[in-house]
């Protein structure tokens, strides 16, 4: 795999000041780096702040203290990332979890599609455009007659692939997916899923892929990151981490996954992990090659 980081985040926090009493610490110090052509996973349970690690990435929160840096440059800092804006928009996609909420219902797939590359001048031919359009279509499996259709007219896994159609219009470097399945129908996201992988294996994309579900973590991911309560608690190959998962919480999530054998699933076991009083204050330790864990 190539070991070239297209992303790289250091120490980065995301602290929420709700009142002079209490400040929510949705990132607290986190740290980890994304190769260029990698699917890389961040996993956890709901409120453990995977989704805040992509809103602060991406520039919609300005994060509280740490550095992110993109291709080599730091786009952490309001003056640099300002600078460096034209980049980052054109190479830097993000997929949110809500289709519908994430797309326009007033413009048409077409309008949606086409959107980032007018407002940054890529195409201004209309045959040109109207090519690349149905090129995107096809590539996402929809056909030239949703053109006009909007958001409201087709189902949440077509509003899907339209957002993924406008994400690859870019050609980005780096596509962001924060739960990009979590809301559609099981059959529906094994559609994306293999979408996913297909696309990536032909564009060669960095992917940073956010879930809740191991099971699909487990499918896509080259590594995977296990967060909780704002820390990453460990870091592994994904088959490093399903076979040897070191830490309690990682242990925890895996003996919960469901297994489509009813014998195993009546008297397996699990493995309870207080999340609710866990202490998460500790250092990273390199206990293999890649592979880090949380240690007090």
């Amino acid at each position: 795999m190539n070991t070239q980081k297209i992303l790289s985040v250091c120490n980065l926090k995301q602290h929420f000041h709700i009142n002079k009493n209490l400040t929510i610490k949705a990132i607290d110090g986190i740290t980890f780096d994304v190769n260029k052509g990698e699917v890389f996973g961040l996993v956890g349970e709901t409120g453990s702040g995977k989704s805040t690690v992509a809103r602060t990435i991406t520039g919609i929160y300005p994060p509280t203290g740490g550095e992110v840096y993109f291709k080599g440059n730091m786009i952490s800092q309001k003056i640099i990332r300002k600078q460096n804006k034209k980049d980052i928009h054109k190479n830097m996609q993000i997929i949110f979890q809500d289709s519908s909420a994430a797309l326009n219902p007033r413009m048409t797939v077409e309008q949606i599609i086409a959107e980032p590359l007018t407002v940054n001048r890529i195409m201004r031919d209309k045959n040109e455009l109207r090519d690349k359009l149905e090129s995107l279509l096809k590539e996402v499996g929809l056909d030239n007659a949703y053109k006009t259709k909007y958001p409201a007219e087709i189902s949440g896994g077509q509003r899907q692939r339209v957002a993924i159609a406008r994400c690859l219009s870019m050609n980005p470097d780096l596509i962001i997916a924060d739960e990009p399945v979590a809301s559609l129908d099981v059959s529906i996201q094994a559609q994306i899923i293999n979408l996913f992988q297909r696309l990536q294996r032909e564009h060669g994309f960095s992917f940073l892929f956010i879930a809740h579900d191991l099971s699909i973590i487990k499918f896509i991911c080259d590594r995977v990151a296990v967060m909780l309560h704002g820390k990453i608690m460990e870091i592994a190959a994904t088959k490093e981490l399903f076979n040897n998962p070191l830490h309690p919480y990682t242990q925890s999530l895996l003996s919960a996954v469901p297994v489509p054998d009813p014998v195993y699933e009546r008297n397996k076991k699990l493995l309870d992990f207080d999340t609710k009083n866990a202490k998460t204050d500790g250092i990273m330790v390199e206990v293999a090659p890649g592979h880090y864990v949380m240690k007090p």
